[in-house]
């Protein structure tokens, strides 16, 4: 199999990775956290880059990229830790384009593809241990207008997002439903979590809420899997800063007068990384490549993508941080903030177990093989 990027693909890594040397250093960062995770102004930036759009058709003012284009970017991104939320571009870019109607498309896609418009998805609830059929919000209608009522957590930069895709219960169906951040009845509590980045705690009591699809659940699994594979992809891009970052400290800091990196068993801890750091590139890959596949067998290799990334993102930032020392949990040195997003990513769109235990549900006669 070719797994050559073709030369659109390798210009647009160019372009990303450019701006995030030269745009997006260490302190850039670091103020971002201070002021709360989320800089509109950095996100305005990678949306003049096409990024925010890459998801929407042409005909839309989008791109009208694909998934490889995508993991592309996130590998970038990830590199960079960049903080806002492209990721979740990328999925409202895909679920209003895949599932609304003419009146939501028009009305959204060209204002997500601009970044005028931060649409976030809004699905956790604390009860939901991860499953995505598990949904207590409800949603009502009256005089053909909706409105929906309950609580969404860890929602992305949920106090500066401009509306939400949310998964309601419509008579006893789960549906999706952009609901606006500016409409009556919604309230944000924004706070900062372990990476830096910004997530809030919304509220939703009778909000106004514009109708996406009564397949919500069909949907809302897509969008996840859309944000499976992005994080897959970013969390590669940190892993290979993090492999990169910790080989440069081994061949600096020196032990008996000599570099560390010269220590047999420090090589081969590093030797161990490196496997879980190709294998993390190729199960990335692999999501990528299944995101247009049938419902069910995107639902399976995701998962397994996620697994494996689970266990690559956790293995490599805690060997680095033991390789690195007591400097490695440092505020001021870049490495500690690596592990931390590692270690989020890590949680995000559901845990290393979590995801063990989709496999196992979705092995079929084969157990898992391939014939």
């Amino acid at each position: 199999m070719d797994f050559d990027f073709s030369d659109d693909q390798e210009q647009l890594r160019d372009a990303v990775r450019k701006w995030v040397d030269r745009s997006y250093d260490f302190e850039r960062r670091r103020a971002a956290v201070r002021a709360g995770g989320f800089d509109r102004k950095t996100y305005g930036e990678l949306a003049e880059l096409g990024l925010t759009g890459l998801y929407i058709p042409e005909d839309h003012g989008g791109m009208g990229m694909g998934p490889v284009e995508g993991m592309v970017v996130m590998e970038e991104l990830g590199r960079g830790i960049v903080l806002e939320p492209v990721a979740q571009a990328l999925i409202a870019g895909a679920v209003v384009s895949g599932y609304g109607g003419d009146d939501v498309k028009s009305a959204w896609l060209a204002k997500i593809g601009s970044g005028e418009a931060l649409v976030v998805l809004a699905h956790v609830e604390r009860k939901g241990r991860y499953r995505l059929d598990a949904c207590e919000a409800q949603a009502t209608q009256q005089g053909g207008s909706w409105s929906v009522t309950g609580t969404k957590s860890l929602v992305p930069a949920g106090d500066q997002a401009d509306a939400f895709l949310v998964p309601a219960k419509a008579n006893g169906k789960i549906a999706l439903f952009l609901v606006e951040r500016a409409g009556k009845g919604v309230t944000a509590n924004g706070y900062v979590c372990l990476d830096g980045s910004r997530a809030a705690e919304v509220k939703f009591d009778g909000a106004p809420a514009t109708l996406v699809t009564n397949d919500g659940l069909t949907a809302l699994e897509h969008a996840v899997d859309v944000g499976i594979a992005a994080v897959c992809a970013e969390g590669v891009g940190a892993i290979d800063k993090t492999m990169a970052l910790t080989a440069e400290y081994m061949n600096t800091r020196k032990q008996f007068g000599v570099p560390i990196a010269s220590f047999q068993a420090l090589r081969h801890r590093m030797a161990d990384m490196k496997m879980q750091q190709e294998l993390a590139r190729s199960m990335s890959y692999y999501a990528s490549l299944k995101l247009n596949a049938p419902a069910d067998e995107r639902r399976r290799a995701l998962a397994r993508a996620k697994y494996q990334l689970g266990v690559a993102m956790r293995f490599v930032g805690q060997n680095s941080v033991q390789l690195h020392g007591g400097i490695g949990v440092t505020d001021e040195y870049v490495g500690s903030h690596y592990f931390k997003k590692l270690t989020q990513l890590e949680l995000t769109f559901g845990d290393t177990l979590h995801h063990l235990g989709e496999v196992s549900a979705r092995m079929q006669d084969t157990a898992g093989v391939f014939a």
